[in-house]
């Protein structure tokens, strides 16, 4: 049985109502510092530099988009107007200088258009500011620990809580930190090679035994910030979710000074055997 043009027309706009409401929903389920369900963008950025990420990334999209639909439209072109029943007697040009110029230089542009804040945001992801605060992070399997020497030089161990939510990111002791701070994150590996990521700050950096690397972030808002190993470290490397908490200056002032109470001159050995294996 043949559909109707109209019924054809409702089941299109039907489709494109769908589209647009998945959209909305994508939008609307997005959440901040972890991920979301139907999530279909970058997580929400809190530091400037994951804000010029997401800013990159879009760019990159639309512009690659274009180009696809202008590629696109000249192969259409190509089609129909230099087809055989169209041209029976073919051409036989072989050289045209504005096209061969264009081809040249257009694509020279678009590039130079990619690289200029491409390499913008590498110097910014690389060159490290004036730190306000130092953390030590040392991946271990499969757990975390985080050493705070400008504040009293604590350590303490961060692995999986069942009970916390949300599920497989949640953990007994998180990282804290200031807003509006710039916090330098030195990491290594004590047995395999890590990989400490955390999406909402734009982060990403190999944890690597004998090694020492660092990056920073900015964190520009108040919240709970989720991310995870990044490298295939072992059997529970699904395992060892990161979690920073961003808060006010008086509030971490206040927790410093418990902090250094409950993790002072402890090895983090104890805290680990002590909180037990991740599951």
């Amino acid at each position: 049985m043949k559909m109707s043009m109209g019924r054809i027309g409702q089941r299109l706009l039907g489709f494109a109502v769908a589209g647009v409401a998945l959209a909305a929903g994508g939008a609307a389920f997005a959440e901040l510092g972890q991920p979301a369900p139907w999530e279909y963008k970058l997580q929400e950025a809190a530091t400037p530099v994951m804000e010029n990420i997401t800013w990159f990334h879009n760019f990159l999209f639309w512009l690659i988009t274009l180009i696809t639909l202008f590629v696109l439209a000249l192969l259409i072109i190509v089609m129909v107007k230099f087809n055989a029943r169209a041209n029976p007697v073919p051409s036989r040009t072989t050289h045209n200088t504005l096209i061969e110029v264009a081809w040249t230089l257009i694509p020279v542009l678009i590039l130079v258009a990619i690289a200029v804040p491409s390499f913008r945001l590498l110097f910014q992801q690389l060159d490290v500011p004036k730190a306000d605060l130092t953390v030590k992070v040392t991946g271990k399997q499969w757990y975390w620990s985080y050493a705070y020497p400008d504040n009293g030089k604590f350590e303490f161990d961060s692995l999986m809580a069942q009970d916390k939510q949300p599920r497989l990111l949640g953990v007994d002791n998180e990282m804290v930190v200031p807003v509006n701070k710039v916090i330098r994150v030195q990491t290594t590996g004590a047995d395999v090679i890590h990989s400490f990521a955390v999406p909402s700050f734009g982060i990403k950096i190999d944890s690597i035994p004998g090694r020492l690397n660092e990056t920073w972030f900015k964190a520009t808002k108040v919240g709970m910030y989720y991310g995870q190993c990044s490298e295939l470290c072992g059997k529970d490397h699904a395992y060892m979710p990161i979690a920073v908490k961003v808060v006010e200056d008086q509030e971490f002032a206040s927790w410093v000074e418990s902090a250094k109470k409950k993790y002072a001159g402890a090895p983090a050995s104890t805290f680990a055997s002590a909180a037990g294996p991740a599951q």
